[in-house]
């Protein structure tokens, strides 16, 4: 963190420019080495001030909504790809505006709107489910019993493949280039006899790339076999890996209570501002923060909202926390902005940028944001 909170009003998430453009040279690494497309998921991380510069590196987005389709054709003008587990009829004329690639969830929704957009010059895939995967939360399994998500082997038609450009999977979730691996091994003993004579294989999401451990030279030999041996375009479609480890959620203590041990009331919230905490479960990192015990004082981290369960989680500190304290929470950019809410009326944090020139506030919200929204 190459910044001065001292002056910064709470709650905000700062995206730190210089940080994101070193995931950026990573992600573009790999595609001029392995000869592959990479996609930036909106799903993860939609903040379109950065849009122009991520198009730069990366070949467009990918989307799961009409919305997000039409941020990223307004804001990038690149590729455009879209998945969805199912397409709604209403919308579907004006997706054929903005997307360039459509991503069937099954064959009843490709012969529903396959056609359309073939004659439009569109390409289609099918989203197929290797029902395998190495993920052990089930809420962010798309391979878990009775998935709703891809077409499994007993049920794909292989009489139905006239038009259908390739295939996509997404099996992954903040994983390595060896669980890649392995699913492909699965990927090719289920559905390979298909991929001879398709255009392209997406790879999905879930890879990533940019974490320090990430065996990105594996990563590489995997795309270029694959390339080789079906003659196939790869993409991939990160999300968390274009912003890991660039952004930070600035907070500021509320109050001290006690109840059996001291607990520090944050101006943010897990439940409104960083839901995954809740959901995931996770802790997330604080600078200058410990464990439980590893410093002088304890506390738990709670949040603004009245919801029980609104805790951050137990961290100690060197010093004494005191109302008017700023704590710093690490890796917030992905999967806070997209999926923040207004539950209790909290407002939401604002959205600054930080670069070689300082900090630099672009959003910043208020009550109008959340009446708007009932």
């Amino acid at each position: 963190m190459n910044f001065d909170i001292t002056e910064i009003h709470t709650p905000s998430y700062i995206v730190d420019k210089r940080l994101l453009e070193n995931n950026l040279e990573v992600l573009n690494y790999v595609q001029k080495e392995a000869g592959c497309k990479i996609l930036a998921a909106l799903k993860g991380f939609s903040m379109y001030s950065f849009f122009p510069l991520i198009g730069e590196y990366l070949f467009g987005i990918t989307s799961s909504s009409l919305n997000e389709a039409r941020l990223g054709f307004e804001e990038m003008g690149k590729e455009v790809h879209i998945y969805s587990p199912a397409f709604i009829a209403a919308e579907f004329d004006e997706l054929l505006k903005y997307c360039d690639h459509f991503v069937f969830n099954s064959f009843s929704q490709y012969r529903q709107f396959g056609k359309r957009a073939k004659s439009l010059g569109k390409e289609c895939g099918i989203r197929i489910n290797p029902e395998y995967s190495e993920i052990m939360t089930d809420m962010y399994n798309p391979c878990f019993a009775y998935s709703r998500l891809g077409v499994t082997l007993d049920n794909f038609e292989e009489d139905s493949l006239l038009g259908i450009d390739g295939l996509h999977f997404h099996t992954m979730c903040e994983q390595n280039s060896d669980t890649l691996e392995r699913t492909i091994e699965v990927i090719e003993d289920k559905f390979g006899r298909f991929l001879h004579g398709m255009k392209w294989l997406n790879f999905g999401g879930g890879h990533h790339i940019t974490r320090k451990d990430y065996d990105v030279e594996r990563l590489i030999r995997i795309i270029r076999r694959i390339k080789s041996k079906y003659s196939v375009e790869v993409y991939l479609e990160p999300g968390e890996a274009i912003a890991l480890n660039t952004g930070f959620l600035v907070a500021s203590v509320v109050d001290i209570v006690k109840n059996g041990m001291a607990i520090a009331i944050l101006d943010t919230s897990a439940a409104c501002h960083m839901p995954d905490v809740i959901e995931m479960p996770y802790r997330p990192e604080i600078i200058g923060a410990g464990k439980p015990g590893e410093f002088a004082y304890t506390y738990r981290l709670g949040g603004l909202t009245c919801l029980a369960g609104d805790v951050i989680g137990d961290y100690s500190f060197p010093e004494a926390l005191k109302p008017g304290d700023k704590l710093v929470f690490t890796d917030m950019a992905h999967y806070t902005m997209v999926k923040n809410n207004t539950f209790n009326g909290v407002n939401l944090p604002s959205i600054a940028i930080a670069d070689d020139d300082g900090i630099t506030f672009i959003k910043r919200f208020g009550y109008e944001d959340y009446k708007r929204r009932l």
